[in-house]
């Protein structure tokens, strides 16, 4: 249905592109390789709405983490997600990673506390990485677990509640450093805590005082940078913690700016009317490097699924205008159990890559000759024209490059597997 354009048709279209953007300064082959060459990590619990494969008594409250919709055909086993993110791995151009859970891990039926969790509980996926050449970054799993019923963790006022989450924090860098050797590069790993109050907190400091030794304790043990990168992600609010979260960014922000460990800015976990592109140029001052979480907020932190809206195309305009794509690790962050799940990987991953492409394709020296010179009219006039330029003949011919069907082509694709396949689970 949707293989419209052949392969003489993308050419044709690509070298008037090409010409094009080349008149105001641009070169698209450099864009495209640059494109190529930056890696976008996909997260696996979109795979399953963030349910897992754990096996754990009791039920798994806690956390303020829910997938809403009930599309047919979720994975329901690590080998049915590793195949629906192979499909989405085809359909989607440039590097990947592929971006674990701790509750993802494989115990063959046994009961494995996450504080007991170890790295042959990701044996099978560590051999699928280097089968697929698509490395590990790796999660803590602080939520859906009875010891976090009480909307604490590391932050809890029980010592042995909070020591309890301090020993999965510390397996799981364990974890990821082992992921780090088996695939020769970093494995990065992302703290993020639900912690914190639905109304009204009397101690506000109390818990922070114990959030910041807890991360010390973890932290003490050193492991090497080139197998295991740390960072700690903030929010502002979530289920059941509207009134006050204890990692709040002012919280990450100082305490990644007083120790090595990077500072993740999720898209989703800031006021409805605050954007992150902004924040980029002030942390990156004191930051050799930064993990980003790609995901589209609705009215709320509701983790939708990623477009090309306006909000990514700040954000990418900024990485690429302060020359920090290099320093910045990209990521996907969300779960919506409405549509098919594979579908959501690639809209979202798509998306963000034209994003990017977008701009890289800006004429930044022209920009800038216009801003520095005064001529804000000029300026804004050509920001304006760059909205109708060519930008998707020249993804097609990168799609096309990448062997990945280009434009609409990739839904037959996903019609073909959601009928066939993910349906009749």
């Amino acid at each position: 249905m949707f293989s419209e354009l052949n392969m003489e048709q993308i050419e044709s279209s690509y070298a008037a592109a090409k010409a094009r953007y080349a008149a105001i300064g641009v070169d698209t082959e450099a864009a495209m390789k640059t494109l190529a060459d930056t890696p976008l990590s996909l997260h696996c619990w979109q795979g399953d709405d963030v349910r897992g494969f754990e096996i754990q008594e009791g039920t798994a409250a806690g956390g303020g983490i829910m997938a809403t919709g009930n599309y047919p055909g979720a994975a329901g086993d690590a080998q049915t997600l590793r195949q629906d993110a192979e499909l989405a791995f085809k359909l989607i151009p440039g590097k990947k990673r592929f971006n674990l859970h701790a509750i993802y891990a494989e115990t063959q039926g046994k009961k494995v506390s996450r504080d007991e969790l170890a790295p042959e509980h990701f044996s099978n996926w560590m051999a699928w990485s280097k089968q697929q050449n698509v490395p590990l970054d790796f999660n803590p799993t602080f939520f859906a677990h009875p010891m976090a019923e009480q909307g604490y963790t590391l932050s809890h006022g029980d010592s042995q509640v909070r020591r309890f989450w301090i020993r999965h924090a510390k397996a799981c860098r364990e974890i990821a450093a082992e992921m780090g050797r088996q695939q020769g590069q970093a494995c990065i790993v992302n703290h993020w805590i639900p912690d914190g109050a639905k109304d009204h907190p009397m101690d506000r400091i109390g818990p922070r005082l114990r959030l910041k030794e807890a991360l010390e304790e973890i932290f003490a043990e050193k492991i090497c940078p080139e197998l295991c990168l740390d960072a700690l992600e903030c929010k502002l609010f979530g289920l059941g913690s509207e009134d006050y979260v204890v990692g709040s960014h002012e919280f990450y922000l100082a305490y990644a700016i007083s120790h090595p460990q990077l500072l993740c800015l999720d898209m989703g976990h800031f006021h409805p009317t605050e954007t992150i592109h902004d924040k980029l140029s002030a942390i990156m001052l004191f930051k050799d490097e930064m993990l980003l979480h790609v995901s589209r907020g609705l009215r709320w932190d509701s983790d939708h699924v990623v477009l090309f809206n306006e909000e990514l195309r700040l954000l990418f305009q900024e990485i690429v205008r302060c020359e920090l794509l290099s320093r910045v690790h990209l990521a996907l962050d969300f779960f919506d159990a409405s549509i098919n799940r594979v579908g959501a990987w690639v809209i979202g991953a798509r998306a963000t890559q034209k994003a990017l492409l977008a701009a890289l394709l800006e004429p930044r020296l022209l920009l800038r000759g216009f801003e520095e010179s005064g001529d804000g009219a000029m300026k804004l006039a050509l920001l304006e024209e760059l909205r109708l330029y060519p930008l998707g003949a020249v993804w097609n011919k990168y799609c096309l490059n990448q062997k990945v069907p280009p434009a609409a082509a990739w839904i037959d694709r996903l019609v073909d597997y959601d009928r066939q396949i993910a349906r009749k689970r």
